[in-house]
């Protein structure tokens, strides 16, 4: 509720008008400067990209990401953004991701909130828990494809450079949010880069798998 009263608040950011999820958009969050700093960073990190599950699902996300160093100057100003805007405490904070999309990779159909009943969620509560809110930048235009698409929402989202996307994981009373399934769609023409910060229910620790 908090989160929902600032974002409501500050007029840099608008609701998108859907039905079942609550989601928010700031354009420009970013400068290009702060984007291509973050696009260096990716480069410099990307590999494959990994699933919580992975057995069963080869081939069901193809692009490349990686941790972002969170000792970066840059990084540690963006994150702090982030927490402001959200009024999240930072320990409630994973690190920033980067990912990398080239033309024909993907991720499909997911949502970021953990399945409770599955055999890796005892060790993402002892982590933190759930994952509440997601925060996605994107760093640059694609030149065709790359769309973020809410499935269930019937909401296509173009990249746009600095473009900030945040969205509610729960509905209201906290339950994980199935509409909010959402697809990154094969890039078509040129790359796409973005960021992403998951914030979790209580403080986040990194323990080895």
């Amino acid at each position: 509720m908090s989160v929902r009263s600032r974002l409501a608040e500050d007029t840099a950011f608008s609701r998108i008008p859907v039905e079942g999820a609550e989601l928010y958009l700031a354009p420009a969050f970013l400068g290009d400067a702060q984007c291509r700093h973050l696009i260096t960073l990716i480069d410099d990190v990307a590999c494959p990209s990994r699933l919580v599950e992975e057995k069963d699902w080869e081939g069901y996300r193809t692009s490349f990401s990686g941790d972002i160093n969170p000792r970066d100057s840059i990084v540690r100003s963006i994150d702090a953004q982030l927490c402001k805007v959200t009024g999240i405490d930072s320990r409630h904070c994973e690190s920033m991701q980067g990912q990398r999309y080239h033309p024909g990779e993907y991720y499909h159909e997911h949502c970021d909130w953990f399945d409770t009943q599955a055999p890796y969620w005892r060790q993402e509560n002892r982590n933190g828990g759930q994952r509440s809110w997601t925060a996605m930048i994107y760093l640059n235009a694609v030149e065709k494809g790359g769309t973020t698409d809410f499935v269930h929402l019937g909401l296509d989202i173009e990249p746009a450079a600095g473009s900030l996307l945040i969205w509610n994981n729960a509905f209201a009373d906290g339950t994980p949010n199935h509409l909010t399934m959402h697809a990154a769609r094969p890039v078509i023409s040129g790359v796409k880069y973005v960021v992403t910060k998951w914030f979790r229910a209580r403080p986040w620790r990194q323990e080895p798998s």
